[in-house]
């Protein structure tokens, strides 16, 4: 099995956890790669890698399988790597919440050998990909997992968004920014913004207003596949767009944004045992309210 691992900068107190997740995928006799940026990560932390191979995620290399060891934030940036190629990802949580990386360091030993028996399935999930006339990100890279964001970039002035669906006027959106979340990035930006959750297997984008000034304006459930125009408005000439982990000051306002559903879908590794009801749960900690019973109830002895 091929393996190709990615990971951004982690905490000292992670340096033998980090090891061990190697030393497992050597023990069991994996042809592992490593990006070259997480390379220069390990080096510096005096962490082996167990192999010199170097992975590029050039979408022509023989990966099975590709491991992100980090957060939420690794993960997304992990999936920018892989983009169309819809290598297979597993996230390895060293970060905090982990919605996306639902495996923690110290349960390598089993996962590895979920992934060596196929005791997993693969969770296919709908992206966003944004068309401008401008430049916004390397061609090829203009596409989200979790949302896509326009947002100010100082501090002060507010920008006006006028938004269309399907070249229908929706709203001008006088705010802090405005967003356009996918199904799974429901437990992300959007959640914090107001946002509501939504089962990651929907066929919806959800509208969400960064900081409106309205209390009436409010974040809306929309088909996928409708096409979603984006006009700014901005005192300062420019604004932000962000694309899960990346962002970029755009200068031109007289540009038009459109965000539709990307062609390719991102794969992630379930492994036999993880739901993502079960994630919420945790994560969130839904049913950690004293009122409840330590044993959560089956549908039968709620009926």
């Amino acid at each position: 099995m091929n393996i190709a691992v990615h990971g951004r900068d982690f905490k000292p107190e992670d340096k033998h956890l980090v090891q061990m997740v190697f030393e497992e995928l050597a023990e069991n006799q994996l042809n592992v790669q490593v990006s070259d940026s997480f390379r220069k990560i390990l080096s510096a932390a005096e962490i082996s890698p167990l192999t010199e191979k170097t992975v590029s995620f050039n979408g022509k290399e023989d990966i099975d399988i590709v491991l992100s060891l980090g957060g939420d934030g690794t993960f997304l940036e992990t999936v920018s790597k892989v983009g169309a190629s819809e290598k297979p990802i597993l996230g390895v949580n060293f970060g905090r919440l982990g919605f996306l990386t639902s495996i923690q360091p110290t349960e390598i030993k089993s996962a590895v050998q979920k992934l060596l028996k196929k005791q997993y399935k693969l969770d296919e999930r709908s992206m966003l990909h944004a068309d401008s006339e401008i430049e916004l990100f390397k061609s090829g890279t203009n596409f989200a997992l979790n949302e896509i964001a326009i947002s100010k970039t100082d501090t002060s002035s507010m920008i006006i968004i006028h938004a269309f669906i399907n070249g229908e006027f929706l709203n001008s959106y006088w705010a802090d920014g405005l967003m356009v979340a996918s199904a799974t990035g429901s437990t992300g930006y959007s959640l914090s913004c107001g946002g509501p959750l939504v089962m990651p297997h929907s066929d919806n984008f959800i509208i969400t207003p960064i900081c409106p000034h309205n209390l009436f304006v409010r974040p809306m459930i929309v088909p996928k596949s409708s096409i979603i125009s984006l006009k700014v408005e901005s005192r300062s000439n420019n604004y932000l767009v962000s694309m899960d982990s990346r962002a970029k000051v755009i200068g031109d306002v007289d540009s038009e944004i459109t965000i539709s559903k990307e062609s390719f879908k991102a794969k992630l590794i379930t492994l036999d045992g993880s739901d993502f009801l079960d994630t919420l749960r945790a994560k969130l900690g839904w049913g950690s309210d004293v009122r409840n019973r330590t044993k959560l109830p089956s549908l039968e002895e709620t009926s």
